[in-house]
């Protein structure tokens, strides 16, 4: 019974560093569902609007690192990629999205603006949202 049970906790231990972080991508609960594609365009500031509804990307702070996450995991860029990107974006008289400090502040955002889109920590999630699309690390 002694081994069967430091098995048990040998298993937990080990299990706890094969768990997954899980992200999402959220949005107002009035926004239509959106393709990945959509999304990445949403962000790369190449779609506006979407039913007439204009479309609000929000990212953390640049050095955030669940940002790095998602700008690998749905831009398929690397952050030296996306600041050649907003650079030349610049001189056509594109900005990149608007950032903020904290996943708490994107939760607020999204809920209160049609149109608003963000990302989050999974485990931040609450049903006044939408997911859009959801990743695993």
């Amino acid at each position: 019974m002694k081994r069967l049970a430091g098995i048990f906790v040998i298993g937990l231990f080990f299990s706890s560093f094969t768990l997954a972080d899980d992200y999402v991508v959220i949005c107002n609960k009035n926004m239509e569902d959106l393709s990945i594609s959509q999304v990445k365009a949403i962000f790369l500031k190449k779609l506006t609007f979407v039913n007439d509804i204009e479309v609000v990307p929000i990212n953390l702070d640049a050095r955030d690192p669940l940002r790095l996450k998602f700008e690998q995991e749905v831009l398929h860029l690397s952050f030296q990629r996306l600041k050649i990107y907003w650079t030349k974006e610049h001189y056509m008289g594109h900005r990149p999205p608007v950032s903020m400090k904290s996943q708490e502040s994107i939760k607020a955002f999204v809920k209160n603006v049609d149109g608003a889109i963000g990302y989050i920590d999974a485990k931040n999630f609450d049903d006044d949202l939408k997911v859009i699309y959801k990743w695993s690390e």
